[in-house]
């Protein structure tokens, strides 16, 4: 494993016995981070975070839950000679508790409060590198980008807003020299079972309120409205801004796990209003979008719903130029895309130029990208979070389980009930379905 991480240091990208998810991590901090494989000792988390984001009351309820949660397992983590660590979603650890060696090694390493371990600052660890992944994560000795961690073992698991997806915390257990026992996932999903299950009833009545303000408003509105969440999903709308939308009408959709996402700029719209709402209570913004009824802009106004003195989402007025104009204030993306596509291939890492690949096709959370060297599995974990990295492209999303590189399209073939499908540039002229819905954007992409 440490051969494996010095050649990928050095620029090998032919790594073997490396787990993906590792490998994935150590092509961020090589590429995306530029994280020194020299480090020794974490950087101390206010030279690191200046732009961390500010934490909310609900933030603080998830803290005060796992910081419980942690005390609670600290015998048994004790136990093994191990100690437990809560951190922010930025990585900056918040409190340590275990064996009292353990806890001096760890602060030999900056593994104590005021110190940053997110993978941008530390590399591939525990802590940060659950904040980057979708599930539980194992870093095991050398398996660290940084060589000066290599003598730990660290499992950590990410508390995330069920509405956003974004990172809030993350409960993390280390051991110097010492292999977890296999109790210790369990410990870690016990631990933040409660902090979720707060988080969840937390999204479920701010769907309720949603749905609520949304209820009141159209009594006394004659415009188009729907209610977005804090991520620009559709908690519910009426039938005009359903329409626009292209989501059912007047169903609301409390669970956040149910509700409909019609368009990646309702993402950073939404993102962007609640920002402003958290300086400014009485902020409106209008702004124009392109919809699938017309090749024109509708004008749209954003009204901020709070809970509890907390913005939660928007009621979105269509039509309507009412508020600051935010036409020219769109979020910018934190990073922008990345110039290669990580793809898995036996044990190697593939790192493939954009126009290389035709299009990715989702199979569950799994991804396979379409090239000329055949079918790849992407390193990503989830056709969304494909899109979301490379949005503002050539790529374009024409279904639900279909990313498609517009530059790679030879034709487009319609079938005898008017449904479209993309036949690709290559040789085996595979044909890629285009949802109903999608339609509209694909001719306005494709100038049809």
């Amino acid at each position: 494993m440490t051969a494996a991480r010095e050649r990928f240091v050095a620029g090998d990208d032919r790594v073997r016995g490396v787990r993906p998810e590792v490998a994935t991590s150590w092509y961020r901090c090589r590429e995306q981070y530029h994280v020194d494989p020299g480090l020794s000792r974490a950087p101390a988390a206010s030279a690191q975070d200046e732009s961390a984001a500010e934490h909310t009351l609900e933030h603080e309820v998830v803290f005060a839950h796992l910081g419980g949660a942690a005390t609670s397992i600290s015998s048994e983590v004790e136990s093994i000679g191990g100690v437990v660590t809560v951190a922010d979603g930025s990585g900056r650890i918040l409190t340590v508790h275990g064996d009292k060696d353990t806890l001096r090694r760890a602060r030999d390493s900056n593994m104590a409060p005021w110190s940053c371990w997110s993978e941008s600052a530390t590399g591939t660890n525990g802590m940060g590198t659950a904040l980057e992944a979708p599930g539980a994560v194992l870093i095991n000795g050398p398996e660290h980008w940084c060589t000066g961690f290599d003598e730990w073992v660290c499992a950590g698991v990410a508390v995330r807003d069920p509405v956003t997806r974004d990172a809030i915390a993350v409960l993390d257990v280390s051991t110097w020299r010492t292999q977890l026992p296999d109790q210790a996932a369990a410990w870690l999903s016990k631990a933040v079972s409660g902090a979720r299950a707060i988080l969840r009833q937390r999204a479920w009545d701010s769907g309720a309120e949603l749905a609520a303000t949304f209820t009141h408003a159209r009594a006394r509105s004659g415009q188009a409205l729907a209610a977005l969440d804090a991520s620009g999903k559709v908690v519910i709308a009426d039938e005009e801004a359903s329409l626009i939308l292209g989501v059912p009408a007047r169903v609301p959709a409390l669970d956040p796990a149910v509700r409909w996402q019609p368009s990646p700029d309702f993402a950073l719209l939404a993102r962007h209003a609640t920002t402003q709402a958290r300086h400014d209570r009485g902020w409106v913004g209008s702004t124009q979008i392109m919809t699938e009824l017309s090749s024109e802009p509708c004008r749209i106004s954003l009204h901020p719903i709070f809970l509890a003195d907390e913005p939660i989402g928007t009621l979105a007025a269509f039509r309507s130029g009412n508020g600051d104009p935010i036409e020219h204030e769109t979020p910018v993306r934190e990073l922008s895309p990345p110039p290669r596509i990580v793809a898995l291939s036996g044990e190697q890492i593939i790192l493939l130029r954009q126009p290389e690949v035709r299009f990715a096709e989702a199979d569950g959370n799994d991804v396979w990208l379409v090239t000329d060297e055949g079918r790849l599995q992407a390193a990503v974990r989830g056709i969304d979070k494909l899109n979301e990295e490379l949005a503002g492209g050539e790529f374009l999303r024409v279904h639900r389980r279909f990313l498609v590189n517009l530059s790679c399209v030879r034709a487009v073939e319609r079938g005898s009930r008017g449904e479209l499908s993309l036949i690709m540039d290559s040789a085996a002229r595979e044909a890629v379905p285009v949802s109903r819905r999608n339609v509209p954007a694909v001719r306005r992409a494709l100038g049809l």
